[in-house]
């Protein structure tokens, strides 16, 4: 099964690819809504088609305890439209730490680098981790 993970920011949106026969996954890409604006649906469809996956995973960036973050109205919206758009099965994938983990990967000399694809892998290695037989 091919997956695309997204994670889904104000500014920009990682994007990461897996694959559970190989149970492997990598980061993508980072779109940039400033730039591309409304035509960021098209290039999302763009990865869609490109990629062709079975399922979609978007993060939700809840609070510590489990309840919804501020930032979940704009993700949940979000999710509506990418589920609309591509009409392929979504589904919510916890992403709590993953921003604090990807850092702990990254090269100390990379401080600038976005790392919003990072944390889309990562919580597309979770889902993995916990819905593939191996």
């Amino acid at each position: 099964m091919q997956i695309l993970a997204f994670d889904y920011g104000t500014k920009h949106i990682g994007v990461a690819v897996g694959q559970t026969i190989t149970s492997t996954s990598s980061p993508l890409t980072i779109l940039n809504l400033q730039q591309e604006g409304p035509d960021i649906w098209r290039t999302i469809v763009q990865l869609v088609e490109e990629w062709k996956p079975d399922r979609l995973l978007v993060g939700q960036p809840l609070n510590m305890d489990g309840t919804p973050s501020e930032m979940m109205k704009k993700v949940n919206n979000f999710y509506s439209k990418l589920q609309a758009e591509t009409k392929i099965a979504c589904e919510p994938m916890d992403e709590r730490l993953t921003s604090f983990e990807d850092k702990q990967l990254l090269d100390p000399a990379f401080t600038f680098t976005r790392i919003d694809h990072l944390a889309a892998k990562i919580f597309l290695d979770n889902w993995m981790e916990h819905n593939v037989n191996y």
